[in-house]
């Protein structure tokens, strides 16, 4: 039975905890602030975990972190534990090695004997079952600006011990510049994309310039990790199948977006296991992933995890979607990004990793630059691909001289 709770009562609540608790809570751009708030000055010591956290969270001594995908919150953090693990599994992570015993989660208000879980599906419902498998506690943030949303999103009311009623406004993105090299990026990007095509693409300039680049094509569906405005665009412009769902795991954008996705049949937010499922991607029918990367080199091996010895993020859902992607009839995984890191003022194109590979065998390789086909060239023929279509001209004769060096023929 959910019981109604006020904050004094949830400090009295959260402060009886014995040990150090591990504490789960929504992540990417959907912290429940308020408990988080009354978390940190209940508990003296205890374990964060969340995904892609933001700034904002609590920070101080006692307080670690824990997380399968690095956000700026967490980012370069000295009491930061990073578990490598692909997002898909990550639930499993939660029930097998850090297992909760919170959850802390932002709601909707309650309706119907279920309550939203709104724009954060993603890991969720996992982390809900583990904590109450174990005897664990759950606790909800309901917010009356967060969306309803159905599918995987509706979680039992009876699932929830403790309900505070906490309004606060949800994260929207800072409008940014227009901006000519992610356009350009964008519309190479859109351009190997067909009609009637299954889309994944992340947030960002380049994702969101890719987006506006297919406002003609027709037919297209969405099963993705999340979306964005983009998204909402495409819909406007009738480009979307109406006889198939927006689905994904969470979103962020616009009030314009949370507005549309509250209370809409035609969007469905399933739980991590499902959407990031490599054997359901595959399903999707030509499914084109398109993703970022940190470096890509000769080799056509792409790195989005580190830089140096700093953990940047992680793979999260990336070799998930990729490997789905190839798997699908008629897909295809793009790899997109700048060919020069303008604040380092290096080549995003190297002859060969140092750090981990994120994911490799993809379709194509996409910077401003040109378009690297990849998918059915030799070790050879890729490379050439990439140093005369994908890399910058400054850094071409460098990796010429080193691809060489590394036994690839290169022209």
């Amino acid at each position: 039975m959910t019981r109604l709770v006020t904050e004094p009562e949830l400090a009295r609540i959260l402060a009886a905890l014995p040990g150090t608790p591990r504490i789960v809570a929504s992540g990417n751009f959907a912290a429940p602030q308020r408990l988080l708030t009354i978390a940190d000055a209940a508990v003296a010591e205890f374990r964060l975990f969340m995904l892609n956290a933001q700034p904002g969270i609590p920070d101080r001594p006692g307080v670690g972190y824990e997380t399968a995908f690095v956000g700026p919150g967490m980012r370069g953090h000295a009491r930061l534990r990073y578990f490598p693990c692909r997002l898909s599994l990550v639930p499993a992570l939660l029930r097998q090695r850090l297992q909760p015993d919170v959850v802390l989660l932002h709601t909707a208000r309650p309706s119907g004997g279920t309550v939203s879980l709104g724009v954060e599906v993603n890991v969720l419902p996992a982390a809900v079952e583990a904590a109450r498998a174990r005897g664990g506690i759950v606790v909800a943030q309901a917010n009356a600006a967060m969306p309803v949303t159905y599918g995987d999103a509706q979680l039992p009311l009876d699932a929830v011990d403790y309900l505070l009623a906490a309004d606060e406004p949800l994260t929207t993105p800072v409008a940014a510049a227009p901006d000519g090299m992610s356009a350009a990026i964008g519309e190479r990007v859109a351009a190997l994309i067909p009609e009637a095509a299954t889309l994944q693409l992340g947030i960002g300039a380049i994702p969101d310039a890719a987006l506006g680049a297919l406002l003609d094509r027709r037919g297209l569906r969405i099963w993705s990790e999340m979306f964005s405005d983009g998204a909402l665009a495409l819909e406007k412009a009738g480009c979307l199948d109406h006889d198939t769902p927006v689905t994904a795991s969470f979103c962020f954008g616009s009030a314009e977006l949370y507005d549309w996705v509250d209370r809409n049949p035609r969007v469905r937010m399933l739980r991590t296991e499902t959407t990031n499922d490599p054997g359901t991607i595959a399903a999707q029918p030509a499914l084109f992933s398109v993703n970022s990367a940190l470096q890509v080199d000769l080799f056509a091996q792409a790195n989005a995890s580190r830089v140096g010895a700093r953990t940047h993020s992680g793979f999260g859902g990336q070799t998930d979607f990729i490997v789905g992607a190839m798997h699908s009839p008629g897909g295809h995984a793009i790899i997109a990004l700048r060919s020069w890191h303008p604040r380092a003022d290096v080549s995003a194109v190297v002859p060969l990793l140092t750090g981990p590979v994120t994911s490799f065998q993809h379709s194509c390789i996409v910077t401003e630059q040109g378009t690297a086909r990849i998918w059915g060239r030799d070790s050879a023929e890729q490379a050439q691909e990439i140093l005369d279509h994908a890399a910058h001209p400054d850094a071409r004769d460098e990796l010429r001289r080193a691809g060489r060096e590394l036994g690839l023929p290169l022209r």
